[in-house]
């Protein structure tokens, strides 16, 4: 995987060239040599880096191309900190070139006899390319190399498994086979899909041996596209099963034929015949399009049933077929227990012993089937105690490395990273930083790939936006699962599956592209480029070697912790830094230390307790997030407004109350000059503090896409409507008002932005402002305080993207009414603390897609809605902190009394009865009796 290294400093040699050229004399033209020959070794780097895992001498030579790319990359670093950022401000350019004449000399001198090592280094390595005749391989692209070594390839076993070795398979496969066997004349494509090692092949071999499918169709041949997919091979092999199914003479001259010709014979074939046809393991949808109009589709009722890891190719390929997309999913957990004691014990049961390790050794299969049986074959030939079984369980990762049994399931995982393009490479090998069963953010982690630099630019688009593509890619090639959804379905958290984390810790740690930290006495090489300490007792200071660090992260400080973190986690070599995440440090204090990472991009202090940030940090002028979401910060030194492309600054933290969604904001007094930080895509929150001039400003910051801002009055609504119309990039937009009495005024807001897809507004409104309903993109809507007429929210009833809905204080009156074809899109729906409302009345034909209704605090409210049996896709209903003494009933023949805490889940009521009123926390637990009633 040097081809990672190697292409990532291309891409950055290419913009230093074009930018910095002026400033090196003499050095271009070294740079530009050792950019052309690592341009010519990259074409082959991909294939002996794959060969050179079997192969020493082959493995030596990509180490030493990704050192070269590595130590090039380092010297391009410190000629911008030695000599790009060396400047003083407010001091006139010619002094300070005189000033500094000397220390340019001699830092242009130091890089230049550090280039021209490199120049040397890679002129040896060239000279000892790969002969890839003498190792018995052909040199050719990256497209053309297989990613799998056909020795370990043993996906085809799937097809061999007898049923009697299948767990959880049976309702997977029915639904398959009604899916193919139903009544339909037209062809239909069904594809099945899910991760490397999920059963799909499996799955898909036991529909095609059915009995039931065989009768149905004349036709059915079984293809498995080979990887590197090669068209006229696949073709030649179809047009031979076809025949011989039907006892047909193949063809003659088929192997000089070209893909048009044999695209024809098969069409001609499949044409008036009810076929099946299994594509298993399609990777990418050009595979599926060149085979596509191939398949006949007459009306005789065919099938082709697809397996593939990309959920593109499975909804794409079945676009026209109803989306018959069959997602595998995870075996359960007394499915998975059933596979590990059949495949570990044979006919024997679990030892009482063993039974804890073997349960936490099952749950890093986290219900992947070929993850189950690859580790309980491991330990049936291990000796059945429970120090065995412990080792196995600390040593996962180097058992991947060193188990031949374990092999093949590393390379199956494998195979669809291999597949990867090198800059998604990367931003999947990141991933490798967070501890296992870590929820990653994905705003988190789109900061952090932009701040590393894999984010390339792309004309009409934010890197922001590329790099949400770059999620949704590893999300479409199962490699990355969804944790948790937003109201308004954008992907809020995401996951890897353990052993994938396992597997690329060890391919990561080889590279020197990460290091995990977990241990006391864990070393790294002196060459990694990026650190994730994953316990706090590690001292890094101690064992730093790591001058070539760009990133570091400390998750889990545990408590107590023995020392501050800045005496051991930001030593003084560190000097290349980019990214320093020490979110929930246990410091009060900004770390001067800081202020020294002048190639810093991103910082995140979040959730630390620092309360001011120093004016030293206008040093780092490269700075791009800086996170201090959850701090006590709540006023920024003027210099931040040095900071000229800072894109993300999040300066706020919430406090919950209650049960409620809603909670207050607290930000920081707002900056006089913002508008001078042009860069700014998020802006979170600021205190607008009546001034005038400082709201003008906020429309000068033309790159927004969210904004918040707090302590806002009525006589600030023209100006901020004025400033919101230049914004029309916006997606996002918080406004609280400087009270719950204090009015916002934005009826002079007459050209929204037209993208905007999320509204919260805290504070009074005399009437809903007219521009809202006309906004076609909002998604969420947050309404606090806002005392409007009862009549209000139906002017919201036609948003035709609106899917959450929440609302507190937001209006007065008795009923609440929802109409027949309003709101068809809502699926949550909040009211909270409505303190005249006696009744909610829904229509037939109200909300059809509403899924969450939560009511809270509406003292008055008698009973459950009106015609709630018209929410036929209502999952969950609460009722928070009711009055006891109420009565809520729930149908003509039921009533429950003192109903304090009531849950509609799944089609069925749950109702529980709260021991204790009063406040509770946001989160925190609710103490219940036992269930009293459930019934329909």
């Amino acid at each position: 995987m040097a081809e990672i290294a190697v292409s990532f400093l291309l891409e950055k040699l290419t913009s230093f060239l074009q930018n910095e050229v002026e400033l090196l004399q003499g050095i271009p033209e070294d740079l530009e040599y050792i950019k052309d020959e690592l341009q010519s070794l990259k074409a082959i780097l991909r294939v002996a880096d794959s060969a050179g895992e079997s192969n020493q001498e082959l493995k030596v030579w990509v180490q030493q191309v990704r050192e070269i790319a590595y130590d090039t990359e380092d010297i391009l670093d410190e000629y911008k900190l030695d000599l790009a950022n060396d400047h003083v401000d407010k001091i006139d350019a010619f002094l300070h070139n005189i000033c500094c004449f000397t220390k340019n000399l001699k830092t242009q001198h130091r890089i230049a006899s550090k280039i021209n090592v490199i120049k040397s280094r890679i002129s040896n390595a060239s000279s000892r390319r790969p002969n890839f005749d003498y190792y018995g391989m052909n040199e050719q692209g990256p497209s053309s190399i297989s990613t799998v070594n056909p020795c370990m390839d043993r996906r085809g076993d799937a097809l061999l498994l007898d049923g009697v070795d299948l767990v959880g398979i049976d309702k997977s496969k029915e639904q398959l086979i009604d899916w193919l066997v139903a009544r339909n004349s037209g062809r239909k494509v069904v594809s099945v899909v899910g991760m490397g090692g999920s059963g799909k092949t499996t799955l898909a071999k036991q529909v095609y041996d059915n009995a039931r499918v065989k009768k149905h169709f004349a036709v059915h041949v079984w293809i498995t596209i080979s990887h590197p997919f090669k068209m006229e091979e696949l073709l030649r092999n179809m047009v031979r099963q076809l025949f011989d199914a039907s006892r047909k003479p193949v063809p003659r001259g088929i192997d000089d034929m070209d893909p048009s010709l044999l695209k024809m014979i098969i069409k001609g074939f499949l044409q008036l015949r009810r076929y099946l046809i299994v594509l298993d393991d399609v990777w990418h949808l050009n595979e599926w399009e060149m085979l596509d109009h191939a398949l006949a589709n007459d009306g005789c009722g065919s099938r082709v049933l697809i397996t593939t890891r990309n959920s593109e190719v499975a909804s794409t390929s079945c676009a026209e077929s109803e989306d018959k997309v069959f997602t595998v999913e995870p075996l359960s957990v007394d499915e998975s227990w059933t596979l590990f004691c059949k495949k570990c014990f044979r006919k024997d049961s679990c030892p009482v012993e063993l039974e804890r390790h073997s349960r936490l050794i099952l749950e890093k299969c986290e219900g992947l089937p070929l993850a189950i049986v690859a580790i309980s074959g491991v330990l049936a030939t291990k000796r059945r105690t429970v120090a065995e079984w412990e080792m196995v369980y600390r040593g996962l990762g180097a058992e991947m490395e060193d188990n031949s049994r374990l092999i093949n399931f590393k390379e199956v995982l494998l195979l669809s990273f291999n597949d990867l393009p090198y800059h998604l490479k990367s931003c999947f090998l990141y991933l490798s930083l967070f501890p296992g069963n870590h929820l990653i953010e994905n705003m988190r982690l789109i900061r952090l790939w932009i701040a590393e630099g894999f984010v390339e630019a792309k004309e009409g688009k934010t890197q922001e936006e590329v790099a949400e593509d770059y999620l949704g890619e590893l999300l479409n090639r199962s490699l990355i699962q969804i944790a948790g959804i937003a109201n308004d379905g954008r992907i809020k958290t995401c996951r890897i599956h353990d052993l994938m984390r396992e597997i690329i810790i060890s391919s990561a740690r080889d590279q020197n592209f990460v290091a995990v930290a977990k241990e006391q006495n864990s070393t790294w090489s002196d060459k990694v480029r990026r650190l994730a300490i994953h316990n706090a007792l590690v001292n890094a200071q101690q064992n730093m070697k790591a001058s070539h660090l760009r990133s570091l992260f400390v998750f889990d400080y545990g408590d107590p912790v023995p020392c501050s973190p800045t005496d051991t986690l930001i030593p003084s070599i560190c000097r290349l830094l980019k990214v320093l995440d020490l979110r929930a440090a246990p410091i009060q204090t900004f770390p001067e230390e800081i202020s020294n990472l002048r190639l810093l991009r991103y910082l995140s202090l979040r959730d630390t307790n620092i309360k001011t940030i120093p004016s030293s940090i206008k040093k780092l002028q490269d700075l791009e997030t800086l996170d201090l979401k959850h701090s006590q910060v709540s006023e920024l030194p003027i210099e931040v407004l040095k900071l000229q492309r800072l894109r993300h600054l999040l300066v706020y933290r919430y406090e919950f109350t209650s049960y409620s969604r809603f909670h207050s904001k607290y930000g920081f007094q707002a900056l006089s000059g913002i508008g001078a930080l042009q860069s700014l895509q998020k802006l979170c929150f600021m205190d607008v503090n009546h001034d005038n001039a400082l709201i003008m400003e906020l429309g000068k910051l033309v790159q927004l896409r969210r904004l918040g801002i707090t302590n806002l009055r009525k006589e600030d609504g023209n100006l901020l409507c004025s400033s919101i119309e230049k914004l029309t990039n916006l997606r996002a937009l918080s406004i609280v008002s400087s009270g719950k009495e204090e009015f916002i005024d934005l009826q002079s807001l007459y050209s929204p932005p037209q993208v905007l897809q999320r509204l919260y507004l805290y504070g009074r409104l005399e009437k809903l402002p007219d521009w809202i309903p006309r906004l076609q993109s909002l998604a969420v809507i947050y309404l606090k305080w806002s005392r409007l007429p009862n009549d209000a929210i139906q002017s919201l009833q036609n948003l035709p993207n609106l899917v959450h809905l929440e609302l507190l204080q937001a209006v007065e009156g008795d009923t609440l009414h929802f109409e027949a074809g309003g709101f068809k899109g809502l699926k949550q729906l909040g009211i909270d603390k409505f303190e005249g409302l006696k009744c909610i009345q829904v229509e037939d034909g109200a909300m059809p897609c509403l899924e969450k209704l939560s009511i809270q605090r509406c003292k008055l409210l008698e009973r459950v809605p009106l015609g709630i049996e018209y929410l036929t896709n209502l999952k969950v209903l609460e009722f928070f902190d009711m009055p006891e003494d109420s009565i809520m009933t729930l149908g003509p023949d039921a009533n429950i009394p003192e109903v304090y805490h009531t849950y509609w889940r799944n089609g069925e009521w749950e109702v529980y009865s709260i021991e204790s009123s009063g406040e509770k926390e946001m989160g925190s637990s609710i103490n219940t009796d036992t269930l009293q009633s459930r019934f329909k």
